[in-house]
């Protein structure tokens, strides 16, 4: 998926025809000065940090200004910050509108539908998570017959809109199913979405493109999404690998085996960090470029959980075992394998007889997998 930052997403409501406030992006301190004293921005002004992640507002990465030095100032304050991991490189400074109530909106898939679904509520500006569920409209829009008059009527009955303001509402949400179309969307959310007088502007945006429709979106190549620099490398050879906090290497075949045994880690004290999918594949020049991308990471040890169905172990250890000869001596970590199914027997010995730990119950194999990253191993039944 290909998720755009505010001012992006911003860009694609406008082309749309998306009520917004006035703003600019800047990425200096000085730019956002300028931004407001050449009149581009109207005072006061709002200055947000432009990362994907949320809870800019509690993590200090939104600031408000009233006048040029408080704008440059405020920009100071949160160009460079660390939020979330993502570095700030990029302010959007906006005017600070006159806002009477906030709403929420959004259009996403449900999988489980297998169609789009419009959400909206009454409490805009708090994350759609916290917010009860009877608070919240849910209506399902089939993706051929598209948004109806009567889905519209619903949304702004629940809002509690009458007069300018619900006609306002009304050509926004028929622009929100127009930018989800068009644009190939997974996720298209305001929130908030403010009454400002008789009309409803979008003060935030959240457009998440999908991946597999990116070709015929040529605008977004350029866009670098939340992936680390080893995921995009992942991606390119078509490897399933995820980065997490932790420092605990996790090598899996399955999506399923794969989440269970980052749980598992955890319930023993560990600290998963890196985790790779396998998958079906048991080509061992496959199962060796993986392993390669993992080592890059720096995991304190490797947890390799596999199942043999399809899967042979025998041939996953050939893999592995030819892996650790490519890495460096000074950059090696402890390995510990579980391994089950086919060819297991044949997989444990040719594991063991390179000095890899290999073992058949998964307990015992994560315990030692989080002894060896050098956690206190707690106790406890496999969840």
């Amino acid at each position: 998926m290909v998720k755009l930052t505010e001012w992006r997403g911003k860009e694609i409501f406008r082309k749309y025809g998306v009520s917004l406030p006035r703003g600019q992006v800047v990425r200096s301190p000085e730019e956002a000065e300028r931004a407001v004293q050449a009149g581009g921005v109207p005072l006061p002004c709002v200055i947000k940090a432009q990362v994907l992640a949320g809870g800019r507002g509690k993590g200090g990465a939104v600031r408000f200004a009233s006048t040029g030095a408080e704008a440059r100032e405020a920009a100071r304050a949160i160009l460079g910050l660390d939020f979330q991991g993502e570095k700030v490189r990029e302010l959007l400074v906006e005017e600070k509108l006159a806002i009477t109530r906030e709403l929420y909106v959004s259009m996403t898939l449900d999988r489980s539908q297998r169609q789009p679904v419009l959400m909206a509520s009454g409490s805009g500006g708090v994350e759609i998570e916290n917010v009860p569920d009877e608070q919240i409209t849910r209506i399902p829009v089939h993706p051929f017959e598209g948004l109806s008059g009567f889905h519209k009527r619903r949304v702004i009955r629940a809002w509690g809109l009458s007069g300018p303001v619900a006609r306002s509402a009304d050509a926004l949400l028929d622009r929100v199913w127009e930018v989800f179309q068009k644009e190939d969307a997974e996720l298209v959310e305001i929130n908030p979405l403010a009454v400002v007088g008789d009309a409803v502007v979008a003060l935030d945006a959240k457009v998440i493109i999908e991946d597999d429709a990116t070709f015929r979106h040529p605008q977004y190549a350029e866009v670098l999404d939340d992936r680390t620099p080893l995921e995009e490398i992942a991606r390119e050879k078509e490897i399933a690998f995820v980065q997490l906090d932790g420092d605990i290497g996790v090598i899996a075949n399955g999506a399923g085996i794969t989440m269970a045994t980052l749980d598992v880690l955890q319930q023993f004290g560990g600290r998963p960090g890196v985790f790779l999918d396998l998958g079906g594949t048991d080509d061992p020049a496959k199962v060796t470029e993986a392993f390669l991308l993992m080592a890059r990471a720096h995991p304190k040890s490797v947890f390799l959980n596999i199942f043999g169905g399809v899967t042979r172990c025998d041939t996953v250890a050939k893999g592995l075992v030819a892996a650790m000869t490519q890495v460096p001596e000074g950059e090696r970590f402890p390995l510990v394998a579980r391994i089950r199914g086919n060819n297991e027997a044949e997989g444990i010995e040719i594991l063991k007889a390179a000095g890899i730990t290999a073992r058949r119950e998964l307990k015992e194999s994560a315990q030692a997998a989080v002894a060896a990253a050098g956690y206190t191993v707690r106790d406890g039944a496999v969840p």
